[in-house]
Parts: C-alpha cells; sequence; structure tokens
C-alpha cells in the first residue's frame, strides 16, 4: 500500500516570512493551550519536555482519509530556526522532489516546462496519453477528451513526439487547473474521472479545512479566507503556488500547491493544500508551525491525505497501516531538523 511522501520541508522553506510579518491572530494561544487544542495529552508533556517527538491523533473525516499529527520541542529560539530555514536547509535531503518552481501572478506553461516525462519514462508518458477513467491517473472527464482527441494522430509516432506531446498537453492541464484554482477556489477544482464514478478533492479539502478547529480558534479570518479563497486574505498574511515533480511509487507526479503563510506575536502558522496530484493520492492538507516554549520552540505539524487505496473492505486495517507509514515518515522530519540544528538525537516517546 502507498504513503506517499510528506511535503513538511517544503511547507515550511517559504516560512521565512513567517517569522518577519505580523499578521492577524485572535487571542494567540499559550503553549500549554496549543498543547491541548491540538489533542496533545498531558502525559505527553514530560516526553515533549524531554525532547522527545511525540505523535497525536487528528481526526479523520472519511474513510478514505488519513490523519495525524507529530510534535517536538527543540532547545532553539525562533529567530534562529527562522534563519535556518531562511538558508534553505530544510529542502535538503528531499529525494523523492525530481524538480520544482514557484508560480507566478503570471504563470504560463513555460512555468512548468522544468516538468518532463524523460526519455526513460516514455512509458508512463504513452499511459498518460492513453489515460481512461481510473486511478492510474488524476485526470477530469474534460482532460480525458481532450488527451483522447490527440490519439488518432499519434499512432505511428516515434517516441520523441510523445513524449514532447505528453509533456506539453500535462503542462497545459497544470496550468488550466492552478488558473481555474485561483479564480473559482476550491470550486474550480475538477473531480478526477474514476471507473463508475469520480473522486472529489475540493470536497475532501472542504472538509479538511473545516475540521482543522485547533488553528482557526486562533486565526478565524484565515481560516473563513482559506475555505472561500479566492476571498482576500488577513492583512500582513502571505501566500505562495508552486509545483512538483515528486517520485511516488517510483513514477513521476506532478503537484500543484497553494499555501499560506501568518503570524502572530506569540508564533507563526502555515497552512497548505495540494489540491492537484497527478496520481496515486487525491489532496493533501497540512497545518504547520512553531510556538515559543520555555525558552525554546514547540514545532507541530499535521496533515490529512486523502486516498482511494485505504477505502472499502479492510479499510480500518489500511488506515491502521497507513497511520504508521505517515508518522514514521514525519518523525523523519522532525529527527533530521533536530540533527541540523546541531541538537542531541530526538528520541520518539513511546505510546504505552
Amino acid at each position: 500500500m502507498l504513503i506517499h511522501k510528506l511535503s513538511f520541508p517544503i511547507i515550511l522553506l517559504s516560512a521565512a516570512a513567517l517569522f518577519q510579518q505580523a499578521a492577524y491572530a485572535q487571542d494567540a494561544p499559550s503553549p500549554q493551550q496549543a498543547l491541548q487544542n491540538f489533542g496533545i495529552g498531558t502525559a505527553q508533556i514530560p516526553p515533549l519536555e524531554r525532547g522527545e517527538i511525540i505523535a497525536y491523533d487528528v481526526s479523520e473525516t472519511s474513510q478514505k482519509e488519513l490523519a495525524i499529527g507529530v510534535a517536538m520541542i527543540i532547545p532553539v529560539g525562533l529567530p534562529q530556526l527562522a534563519d535556518y530555514i531562511k538558508k534553505g536547509k530544510l529542502n535538503a535531503g528531499e529525494s523523492d522532489i525530481v524538480a520544482t518552481g514557484m508560480l507566478g501572478d503570471n504563470a504560463s506553461v513555460d512555468s512548468f516546462k522544468k516538468f518532463a516525462f524523460t526519455e526513460k519514462q516514455v512509458d508512463e508518458a504513452k499511459a498518460f496519453l492513453e489515460a481512461e477513467p481510473g486511478d492510474e491517473f488524476n485526470l477530469s472527464k474534460a482532460e480525458l477528451d481532450s488527451l483522447k482527441s490527440l490519439q488518432a494522430g499519434l499512432e505511428d509516432a516515434d517516441n520523441k513526439t510523445l513524449l514532447k506531446t505528453a509533456n506539453q498537453k500535462y503542462r497545459e492541464f497544470l496550468l488550466q487547473r492552478l488558473q481555474a484554482y485561483k479564480k473559482s477556489g476550491l470550486a474550480g477544482i475538477a473531480p478526477y474521472s474514476r471507473d463508475g464514478g469520480t473522486a472529489d478533492p475540493a470536497a475532501e479539502l472542504r472538509n479538511d479545512a473545516v475540521n482543522s478547529k485547533a488553528w482557526a480558534r486562533y486565526f478565524p479570518e484565515l481560516q473563513q479566507a482559506w475555505l472561500n479563497y479566492p476571498a482576500a486574505l488577513p492583512a500582513n498574511t502571505s501566500e505562495q503556488f508552486l509545483w512538483l515533480n515528486r517520485r511516488v511509487e517510483d513514477r513521476p507526479t506532478a503537484v500543484l500547491n497553494h499555501r499560506v503563510v501568518a503570524i502572530g506575536e506569540g508564533g507563526g502558522l502555515i497552512v497548505s493544500r495540494q489540491f492537484y496530484v497527478g496520481h496515486s493520492y487525491n489532496s493533501s492538507h497540512v497545518v504547520a508551525g512553531g510556538l515559543p516554549y520555555k525558552g525554546g520552540t514547540l514545532v507541530f505539524y499535521s496533515i490529512r491525505s486523502s486516498t482511494d487505496q485505504v477505502a472499502g473492505m479492510g479499510s480500518s486495517l489500511k488506515h491502521s497501516i497507513g497511520r504508521e507509514q505517515m508518522k514514521k515518515e514525519m518523525i523523519k522530519r522532525l529527527q533530521r531538523l533536530n540533527k541540523d540544528m546541531k541538537l542531541k538525537p530526538a528520541a520518539v516517546a513511546s505510546e504505552e
């Protein structure tokens, strides 16, 4: 069963602004309140304060969703952590990222030119051009119809032509999806065609935002803007769009990501959604941030990811296995952060 590589360092990579801005927050929480609101129990505080990594439950909203959170306290102040992030070090070591790029206001097809099927991936390119409703690729009915209209003209095409055509068409799809999202927000996300139905990442992401109540309590205007994007964001928040080409299940995977950074006097927050994913999972919603805690920083990180692979028969077991795999990947990222800050190795708290 697949559990895709997570995006923690990528999300935090742009967080230099997080520690430089002043964003609207209502009644910024104390660290103790934050622990409670994120569902971190009293029994978990001692291991946290010993520098151990703990996992905490995050509610799942459907049979397709996997959700979990992890946290740790590092004896490093927010300014030092910000400096580390500004240097881009959190992006180092993400071996599954093939390419990535920022998407500005005037994004075009050329903005995605580094997303490409290679000569070694010609079979993947052919499969894309011949895609049908199902879970091999996340494509809408209109996108599938567009590909089908090309097939007659490609019957005798050589591999070079097939690669060029597939890359150009995929980049067009990515641009169209970006433009639709920026124009209409969640309502602009076209559903993925499945055999006999559809998958609806817009509904999944809406549910994720509605049910992310811990951070919404302190950033209510941001939550409403996040739900109703492209509604105006609160003053002094910042947003970014980027694309990624990640290896998932040893396949190239296009991802479109929207993230918003906010900061209050007592800490910072990043919310991020993958509103298009090329295959293997449908969508992803991440909340991450840091709060001052007894001379150090409480780092928290939660993810909700929707995938058809954990629904249906054996769903309970699939969820249990999936959460454990997700947790391991998330813990690795916190451990690497700890190591890069030249701190002693971060142990994982016992869950007994």
